[in-house]
């Protein structure tokens, strides 16, 4: 015997509709639904919940409808009204904020960026975690040289190497200098952006996109142009940083990277 209808309300999706939504508070501990990347939250904003998993490993995943677990069960997570009075302060990253925080003596592995802008964006970001690391950020002005670099830092056990590469995609000219890097002890990863201008979301900067530059015109004078900013590079990539203040403000295909990098040359070798 049933009760009531069969075929009332929403038989081809029983339950739509009843999926609790849950405020992403800090320390609350959920999975993602996908990958199965369960972790606890450590920030949040309109768009974006970050998750820290228990190895310290973060990763940032889009606030969708049904997309988390809480205790095996299916829920919605929403940004939370007001910040939590007793919530940790965060950093630009996300990550605690160690207070009075001095820092470590440098470790003997370092992370290579290709320019000075990459080298900005990365301490704006992350440069309270790198220095409770002890990490130290340099720069490369093009990877053209990067095996020779390589072959001249001598990595080893404890002494690693990571390093960020701008336009990483297949068949690039980066792509096949960072396939003749082959050492276990260093680890080469790159962003899609032709430069690191566009790993800064649109709407941080007030623009609505990132105009494309016809081939055979430089990127930066190309974008200056388009978008009608009568400036210089220099102060062109001023107001790019200005307009940053936090994780929320960098697409997540830096945001993931940067962070890899981070754990692997701060791991155990």
């Amino acid at each position: 015997m049933y009760e009531g209808d069969v075929l009332a309300g929403n038989w081809r999706r029983p339950g739509k509709g009843k999926i609790p939504q849950v405020p992403a508070e800090p320390d609350l501990v959920v999975e993602d639904a996908d990958s199965g990347f369960c972790g606890a939250v450590v920030a949040c904003d309109k768009e974006a919940v970050t998750l820290e998993d228990r190895f310290g490993r973060r990763r940032l995943f889009p606030l969708e409808p049904a997309a988390f677990r809480l205790e095996g069960k299916v829920v919605t997570l929403v940004r939370p009204q007001a910040a939590t009075a007793r919530a940790p302060r965060r950093s630009a990253s996300g990550s605690i904020a160690v207070e009075g925080l001095r820092a470590r003596v440098a470790r003997q592995s370092r992370i290579y960026v290709e320019g000075v802008h990459d080298a900005a964006l990365v301490e704006k970001i992350w440069g309270h975690d790198l220095r409770v690391e002890g990490v130290v950020v340099e720069y490369l002005e093009g990877v053209d040289d990067l095996p020779e670099i390589v072959d001249e830092f001598a990595p080893e056990p404890g002494r690693r190497l990571g390093v960020l590469v701008d336009h990483l995609v297949a068949g690039s000219k980066e792509s096949r200098i960072a396939a003749r890097v082959t050492s276990p002890h260093v680890l080469v990863v790159g962003h899609p952006f032709i430069d690191i201008w566009q790993a800064v979301k649109p709407s941080s900067v007030g623009i609505p996109a990132w105009p494309d530059v016809p081939r055979g015109v430089p990127w930066k004078e190309g974008v200056i142009a388009a978008l009608g900013w009568r400036v210089e590079p220099a102060d062109a990539w001023r107001r790019i940083l200005g307009a940053v203040s936090s994780y929320a403000d960098l697409e997540p295909e830096l945001l993931g990277r940067v962070e890899e990098l981070i754990d692997f040359v701060t791991e155990a070798s």
